[in-house]
């Protein structure tokens, strides 16, 4: 799973997108201008970025130049009805990853943000194992000592990232921004009782102790 920014002026499409990707287990943030794409990034780690070329008042290609102009090394595909040689060199080279020439079908979009999220750095596997515990992302199962749980969608987001981060504390708020799109209603409220399930799944399989809350920092997961 990942945090996706989809970019997108055609709201049928864009709402496609968003519901394809969420049901995928993706956390996704949209918009339909490039101007709030940049602030976004500026604001919000993300995983990878699906943009449209054809954006009002700011072009998708301004968007990822400027983007890869002030440093940001964030994977970007292009969505795009120019599928002309010239128009695919000009995408590439101003710094996009990939490149989708619409119509196209949501699978093989599906199938190109896999195969960047594979990309290193460093090659993102799709089980994690950290102190006995196996976490299967395509099928948010955790296994351990035995036995296996099925965790929700945003159980799955918290203990992936936790587990991608070993031996760093997350606030509350870190853990929001990280897992949950920008617009939401949810709060810090919402992460803690979310950790709360989440331990109380890990408790079945033995790991109590998995997720530590260190006073006044967060919790992480230890690895050491």
């Amino acid at each position: 799973m990942a945090k996706l920014l989809l970019v997108e002026d055609d709201q049928e499409l864009r709402e496609r997108l968003v519901e394809w990707f969420t049901i995928e287990g993706h956390t996704v943030e949209s918009t339909d201008t490039g101007e709030d794409a940049l602030q976004l990034l500026k604001a919000f780690n993300f995983d990878i970025v699906v943009l449209d070329w054809g954006l009002p008042a700011m072009l998708g290609v301004e968007v990822c130049q400027t983007y890869r102009r002030e440093g940001g090394q964030t994977p970007i595909i292009f969505l795009t009805g120019k599928g002309d040689i010239p128009s695919r060199e000009a995408g590439l080279d101003s710094g996009a990853d990939d490149y989708l020439v619409k119509p196209f079908d949501v699978r093989e979009l599906s199938a190109r943000v896999r195969s960047l999220l594979r990309r290193p750095k460093g090659l993102l596997p799709t089980d994690l194992s950290i102190k006995g515990l196996t976490l299967t992302l395509e099928t948010r199962v955790a296994q351990g000592n035995g036995k296996s749980v099925h965790l929700m969608p945003k159980q799955c987001a918290l203990l992936e990232y936790l587990m991608r981060h070993p031996n760093r504390p997350f606030g509350a708020k870190a853990l929001l921004d990280a897992v949950w799109p920008s617009d939401t209603e949810a709060s810090e409220d919402t992460v803690r009782t979310c950790m709360k399930t989440l331990r109380r799944q890990l408790s079945s399989l033995g790991k109590d102790d998995l997720i530590k809350t260190v006073l006044g920092s967060g919790y992480l997961i230890e690895n050491k």
